[in-house]
């Protein structure tokens, strides 16, 4: 294939199933489906969830870390929240979550935040 295909609607889609079936640490590669697209997003999402939740061989965790996950506490410490639902996490999944948070802890505002509670609170978001 060359790189000009990878441009196309077909590479993107093929791209895009691979990486989802990748992301799921409970599925695995489409031995008949030989598309470059496809091997491609799939290589891509399993290194994309083992560099948030440990290599598949040693396991899959009770909780999935994804960059939702991460980016709220990433938010957390932004907003210089502390975390607590840290439970079912695997050391390897703190590691990367404390990483993000810490990462929102140094660029922690305090006024900033107090204005951010107070823009919440008028719309009735109540942060705890």
């Amino acid at each position: 294939m060359n790189s000009k295909n990878v441009f196309s609607t077909t590479y993107r889609q093929d791209y895009f199933k691979g990486y989802s079936i990748g992301q799921n640490p409970l599925l695995q590669i489409d031995p008949n489906n030989n598309s470059f697209g496809y091997i491609s997003g799939f290589n891509s999402g399993r290194m994309d969830y083992e560099e948030m939740n440990g290599q598949i061989a040693k396991g899959i965790p009770k909780r999935i870390v994804t960059i939702k996950i991460l980016e709220e506490f990433l938010l957390a410490g932004l907003l210089g929240l502390g975390i607590e639902e840290t439970d079912d996490f695997t050391s390897y999944q703190l590691n990367v979550i404390g990483k993000w948070y810490q990462s929102g802890v140094e660029k922690y505002d305090p006024e900033q935040s107090n204005y951010l509670f107070e823009i919440l609170e008028s719309r009735g978001i109540q942060i705890v």
